[in-house]
């Protein structure tokens, strides 16, 4: 039997594949695919994660996979060892262990009946940090990747540090973690699910304090990082990200490092661009079906000469913490990403920021709350998490202001920063912020950088700096595009905390800037959409029925006695019945984040997870906390685990850590 070129096929769903690996341990594989493909063999999409094909992704792989598998493809998504319907169990994330468990279940795929012996590779976040790093080992049937949301440094780009500042993240998503992977398999899918389930919660380990024993770019953050050597990505790479997400910096660093890449970075935050917000969403399944048809099938869709870097180039808007649209123009470089753009240079100074400079003496002390209008650090459960009005955080900053715009200007790339300081601690951190100042005075984040001091030359060997003597520091901005409106003026604010995204210096310290320069990105002005995207398309969405409804909370407080100002965050993910199987799923996260504004080692953290899952009249439920403090030398971490089944408390585990600070 032939297919025309684009007919439709009629696929079947797999729900529970096992994939046997070399060790013994079953993987458990949720497999689309044509019902023909045996007879008439089919390339292979690998999705490889740990959250939860049965009741953790499914909304996303209910849109995505099955709209593949109807245009000529497998589509499998595997729990990765030790989480979901797998057995086994995880120690880590992007571990040698599951990154070779990654090459089995490729190579296993390769040699299938159904399959045509090519496989392809794509995921976000996670999936899109496995899909580089698989990539890079080069299984020969690896042919082409699609990477979205993901980074090519594990330690200057993930979430655990930032510019050798320890991020806040590496608590939250630490007990996120805790939470995932500590529950049960579905019963229906294991017989044996509750000795899976006491053996994964017996051996959880909490993440924080593994990341936390490594506070240097040292071997455990290079192993996993494709950017210790891109010549061994041979596999095709479709890079994804989006300006409201974390991952800003990988697209154009893959861009203009890996022959052939491709790049497109959209207004989105942490979502697939087919149903990502905010729009303008693309056809990204149209556009992924050109790449894998290309790559996996050499079919002629003409990829390789599409323009080698697309972007949303963002119109100036007004500061929000939520958007449902940012509008602007898609521009396109033909000849890599951004480091061929000329730049332009500003001069900080104490009359503010201009082409000609002058004398600065700047003294920088910020109170240790200054951060609150940052937004969550990796945008990702559409609730109010985007940066607010930077005019409070502006106003515990030192702020250097351009003069009105005489015209448009487009930056698109990386900022950088030149700084000479002096600092009156032998530790301490700084924060700059690049601000759209709007004519009333409203102060959009444009983009940021932070450093901790200590790593100015590097963050495998961080030195104390010497009160005192002056420094000079290279600080590089993630990347962006977007336009400053004609009469707008720019603004440049640099401060000593911003937390809640970082976790403070042991002192308050106090900078004095002598000298500073903007290297500005510019490019000329785009008038129009300079590529179009067909628009979004998607399979049918995910049955369920509704328990209960999801609902996101952002609360600042501020206690009048003590003076304490807290950040309360409340995800409840709702709870629901898939309409398919009947296994009943739901989540709530919560986390509080606390610190005096005069008293840096008054910061605290804390997070609780609850996680139900329901089969019949099995009830399963998990409970987990975690918090985070510090005093001048050690950080200090405890975390409850706590197993019902139902309603009966069957397991406990608590775990108690003291790690020292590293220049941190």
């Amino acid at each position: 039997m032939t297919h025309a070129p684009n007919a439709l096929r009629e696929i079947e769903e797999l729900p529970d594949v096992g994939i046997t690996l070399s060790d013994g341990c079953r993987l458990s594989a949720r497999v689309w695919r044509p019902i023909d493909a045996v007879t008439n063999p089919v390339p292979a999409i690998l999705e490889y994660l740990p959250y939860r094909k049965r009741d953790g992704t499914c909304a996303r792989d209910a849109l995505t996979h099955p709209w593949f598998a109807r245009r000529g493809y497998a589509c499998i998504r595997v729990d990765i060892r030790g989480n979901g319907d797998s057995e086994g169990l995880m120690s880590d994330e992007y571990t040698p262990q599951e990154l070779a468990d990654a090459v089995e279940v490729i190579n296993w795929l390769a040699a299938q009946d159904w399959c045509s012996g090519s496989v392809g590779m794509m995921g976000i976040s996670w999936g899109g940090f496995n899909s580089l790093q698989v990539a890079a080992l080069q299984p020969d049937p690896l042919k082409a990747i699609i990477t979205l949301c993901s980074t090519v440094d594990r330690f200057a780009d993930d979430i655990h540090y930032k510019g050798g500042c320890l991020l806040n993240e590496n608590l939250g998503w630490g007990a996120t973690m805790w939470s995932y992977s500590s529950r049960a398999p579905d019963p229906a899918l294991r017989e044996n699910w509750r000795e899976i389930w006491l053996d994964r919660l017996k051996n959880e380990p909490f993440l924080p304090s593994v990341w936390l024993r490594h506070q240097r770019r040292d071997d455990y953050w290079r192993q996993g990082s494709v950017c210790e050597g891109f010549s061994a990505i041979k596999a095709r790479v479709l890079a994804v990200g989006g300006w409201g997400d974390a991952y800003k910096n990988a697209v154009p660093q893959l861009v203009e490092n890996v022959p052939g890449a491709k790049g497109i970075v959209g207004p989105w935050v942490h979502k697939y661009p087919h149903f990502a917000v905010p729009e303008p969403r693309i056809g990204f399944l149209q556009e992924a079906l050109r790449w894998w048809d290309r790559w996996l099938k050499q079919k002629a869709t003409n990829v390789e000469n599409d323009p080698d870097y697309r972007a949303w180039l963002m119109d100036g808007v007004r500061p929000a913490t939520w958007y449902t649209e940012r509008p602007g123009r898609w521009i396109a470089e033909r000849g890599a990403a951004t480091s061929h753009l000329p730049r332009r240079t500003l001069h900080l100074s104490d009359t503010g920021l201009s082409d000609h400079g002058g004398g600065l003496s700047a003294t920088i002390r910020s109170p240790h709350h200054c951060g609150m209008a940052a937004g969550e650090y990796c945008a990702i459960w559409l609730g109010p998490e985007l940066p607010g009005d930077q005019r409070a955080d502006d106003a515990l900053s030192a702020c250097s202001d351009t003069g009105p715009l005489a015209e448009d200007m487009d930056i698109v790339g990386a900022p950088s920063l030149r700084l000479t300081l002096t600092a009156d601690k032998p530790q301490a951190q700084i924060a700059v912020r690049l601000n759209h100042i709007h004519p009333d005075g409203a102060s959009t984040r444009i983009t940021y950088g932070v450093l901790n001091l200590c790593h100015r030359d590097g963050s495998d060997s961080p030195t104390p700096l010497a009160p005192g003597a002056p420094v000079e520091i290279d600080l590089t901005l993630d990347h962006i595009a977007y336009r400053v409106p004609r009469g707008h003026r720019l603004r440049v604010a640099i401060s000593t905390a911003y937390w809640p995204l970082l976790w403070p210096s042991p002192e308050t310290t106090a900078l004095t800037l002598t000298r500073g320069a903007l290297d500005l990105p510019l490019r000329e002005t785009a008038d129009a959409d300079e590529w179009q995207f067909p628009p979004p398309d998607a399979d049918a969405p995910w049955q369920t029925e509704e328990l209960r409804p999801e609902a996101h909370l952002r609360r600042q407080e501020t206690d009048l006695t003590t003076g304490e100002v807290h950040l309360v965050i409340e995800d409840d993910f709702g709870k629901f019945r898939d309409a398919n199987h009947g296994l009943i799923s739901g989540s709530i996260a919560r986390e509080r984040w606390s610190i005096h504004p005069d008293d840096p080692l008054s910061a605290r953290g804390t997070c609780h997870w609850t996680d139900e899952l329901e089969r019949g009249d099995i009830r399963l439920r998990t409970e987990t906390t975690c918090e985070m403090s510090s005093d001048a030398s050690h950080f200090h971490l405890r975390a409850r685990l706590e197993a019902y089944e139902n309603d009966k408390l069957i397991l406990d585990r608590d775990v108690c850590d003291s790690i020292p600070r590293d220049l941190l």
